[in-house]
């Protein structure tokens, strides 16, 4: 990698993490999937942001999906509003993904519209089933 390159990259965390300490961008926190389903079991909900092919094949029991990216993998330019149309800013929500890429965007859009009980689920539906946790299908 050229000496620029790094320089950039470096220069972006740092941004980054200064935007952070001054409280402009929200880092959402992870749970692992055994801690996911506990929190599920406890009363939290599940928000399942892949599309709805993803959705159909599999999915945390009792979860509702919004999907946070188009079939085309654009971000999909509703999810907050259909966000809040199953959830208050309030509620404890554990947002999972196939892998964690999605929900952890999702999560960090969620807390920057004001949602305050927002979790990714660290590893999503692979490390759900991996892990041998119960689903269902749609």
């Amino acid at each position: 990698m050229k000496k620029s390159s790094k320089m950039g990259i470096i220069q972006s965390i740092v941004k980054s993490s200064n935007m952070a300490a001054e409280g402009r961008v929200p880092i959402p926190s992870s749970v692992p999937v055994r801690g996911a389903h506990e929190h599920l079991l406890a009363g939290h909900r599940y928000l399942d942001v892949r599309t709805p092919e993803e959705f159909r094949q599999g999915h945390a029991c009792g979860a509702i999906n919004v999907p946070y990216m188009n079939r085309g993998m654009s971000k999909n330019p509703n999810f907050l509003e259909q966000v809040s149309s199953h959830f208050k800013q309030s509620d404890e929500i554990l947002v999972g993904c196939q892998s964690g890429g999605r929900s952890f965007k999702a999560t960090a859009d969620l807390l920057d519209a004001g949602f305050t009980g927002v979790t990714d689920v660290a590893g999503g539906y692979t490390a759900w089933t991996q892990n041998g946790l119960p689903t269902q299908h749609s």
